[in-house]
């Protein structure tokens, strides 16, 4: 019998959602339901290490699923849940912890930056890369689509996978990271990385005064009307090409290397692309909204069919590490 590749990945729903999040994970997760047994999850237990407000992360929540539905996710053709309705993710990392080495953990990159960022340390901010190794290998997943910032946390869980897997005896796939080069860092208004923690983004679902706004607030060089511009360098252009046809993409990088350009036309071209780019999931959502207890059905639906994977890999893993006597 053929293995059927399964692809796993998660949103943490600690605001709302933008381009970054669209374009370096969420698109690519629903691409793959035409070809691979998806799941995709809300990542709300990830975010109380930063989420001190209950009612916010509630709302978040549910957000981020409605923008997930509204931007073409199939429940009925992926597995689609929130993290906090299935308990053996929590049950999993715990086994995780007792075979995961400080060592390990205190190398990990976003501990450091998210330290440097001033956010107060707490267990389950360091401790964080061994709930995302649970949340993969719970399901035994092949691939999981990530930004090439998260590649580490795909390793560290490989890294923690092998170790049960020799300890305890052959348990867990060994997950690969799966990364487009072309979208494996989204810029942000100034530049950077975009991210809400850099306040830099520009929101999928935004009404078009602020997305007016926010473009035309993307740093650009000091280059005059006149002068040569270098495409490759310019996060304007980096937005441009996400959205624009590839021929218009040429078209654009010949007016970058001649004089005459104002950047100040291609922002107005890239308010016009974005807004018509999500205009139909625009339409989506709107009726999502108008049926809340629909989309809190579909994740009910979604957390029992998680839960049935999930609970085959724990019952294992619980024999495996003694905790069935």
């Amino acid at each position: 019998m053929s293995h059927t590749l399964r692809v796993l990945s998660g949103i943490q729903p600690s605001g709302r959602l933008h381009l970054g999040n669209y374009f370096g994970m969420m698109k690519s997760m629903i691409e793959w339901q035409e070809k691979s047994d998806l799941f995709c999850f809300i990542v709300n237990l990830h975010a109380l290490t930063s989420v001190f407000n209950p009612e916010l992360l509630a709302r978040n929540t549910l957000e981020a699923a409605t923008d997930f539905l509204a931007l073409g996710l199939d429940p009925e053709r992926s597995t689609f849940w929130v993290q906090g309705d299935v308990w053996q993710h929590a049950e999993l990392a715990w086994l995780l912890h007792n075979i995961t080495s400080m060592g390990l953990l205190e190398r990990c990159h976003a501990y450091k930056e998210k330290l440097a960022k001033g956010l107060v340390p707490n267990h389950g901010l360091f401790a964080y890369p061994v709930l995302m190794a649970a949340d993969i290998i719970l399901y035994q997943a092949d691939l999981v689509p990530v930004g090439r910032d998260q590649k580490q946390h795909v390793e560290v869980a490989r890294d923690i996978a092998s170790s049960f897997n020799h300890t305890y005896g052959e348990t867990f796939v060994l997950p690969e990271p799966l990364i487009d080069n072309y979208l494996a860092t989204i810029p942000g208004l100034d530049g950077q990385k975009m991210s809400k923690s850099y306040n830099n983004t520009i929101d999928i679902f935004i009404d078009q005064a602020e997305l007016k706004r926010r473009v035309m607030a993307i740093v650009t060089d000091t280059r005059g009307v006149n002068e040569i511009k270098d495409p490759d360098s310019c996060n304007l252009y980096a937005l441009y090409r996400l959205f624009a046809t590839p021929d218009r993409v040429v078209e654009m990088r010949e007016r970058y290397l001649k004089p005459g350009l104002k950047y100040v036309d291609v922002k107005k071209e890239l308010i016009e692309l974005i807004w018509i780019y999500f205009a139909p999931h625009r339409e989506k959502r709107a009726e999502l909204v108008k049926d809340v207890a629909g989309i809190y059905d579909i994740l009910k639906t979604g957390a029992a069919k998680a839960r049935a994977v999930a609970e085959i890999t724990m019952a294992e893993a619980r024999c495996k590490v003694g905790l069935r006597y």
